[in-house]
């Protein structure tokens, strides 16, 4: 069921986003050679408590049965990670690595969620290339997050600019509508037909989540229940 929410939730959603907004602020800074994961997992969780939020993805429940809770505040996957990778002091960040974090800051009752890819120090082309489309993928599904469309027409905007710029788009994860949890309807895929999928209103709030690969959309899911990385081992880019 799609919430509709009201002027105050929508204010109330912008403060967490707020900041998130803050964290990557801050998390881009930190972000270079020698740096591990799990160092800049620990800068996020100090500025949103900081900032009177709560990490929500630190404890999220597996619903994979011998499977823990989300140990950590972001997703860090680094490089053929597509999603969900979990933060470690053993992971080194190394110059050009393409690290993609995903975070979810709850304040008030209210959820802010983004993605966002770094290359660290200086990347291959390819890898500038990727990020660059990801972002400009976003902002091509953003046209048509308004009334008088729908999630389709959001979803196939994203996939045709990913697929005519050479690269794929993930099919089993996507984005969502996001306010008192941190995953509600609709779901947006990063694909489909336009003119299908609910009707956008004034109202609500949406993730808009591109999840780009650099070669094929096939995926696996490692050993910690978690971790998604290309079967291909090729980059991968999300917002």
């Amino acid at each position: 069921m799609i919430e509709i929410k009201s002027k105050r939730e929508i204010e109330l959603i912008k403060e967490a986003c707020k900041i998130v907004a803050i964290v990557y602020e801050e998390i881009e800074k930190a972000i270079k050679p020698g740096v591990t994961t799990g160092e800049l997992d620990r800068l996020a969780e100090k500025i949103i408590r900081e900032h009177g939020g709560i990490p929500a993805q630190k404890g999220y429940p597996s619903y994979q049965k011998g499977v823990p809770d989300f140990p950590s505040t972001i997703c860090a996957s680094l490089n053929d990670e597509v999603i969900h990778g979990i933060p470690s002091d053993r992971v080194h960040l190394k110059d050009g690595d393409v690290l993609s974090i995903d975070m979810v800051a709850l304040k008030d009752g209210y959820n802010g969620d983004a993605a966002r890819t770094f290359i660290v120090g200086h990347g291959s082309k390819e890898a500038e290339k990727l990020v660059e489309v990801t972002k400009k993928a976003f902002f091509e599904g953003i046209k048509y997050a308004k009334p008088g469309f729908r999630i389709g027409d959001i979803s196939n905007a994203i996939g045709e600019f990913v697929t005519k710029n050479g690269f794929s788009v993930l099919k089993e994860f996507q984005g969502h509508g996001i306010g008192k949890e941190m995953h509600e309807d609709p779901g947006i895929p990063n694909y489909g037909k336009p003119g299908r999928g609910p009707r956008i209103e004034k109202g609500m709030t949406l993730a808009i989540e591109p999840m780009v690969i650099a070669g094929k959309p096939d995926i696996c899911e490692l050993d910690d229940g978690w971790t998604i990385v290309t079967e291909d081992r090729k980059l991968v880019s999300t917002l």
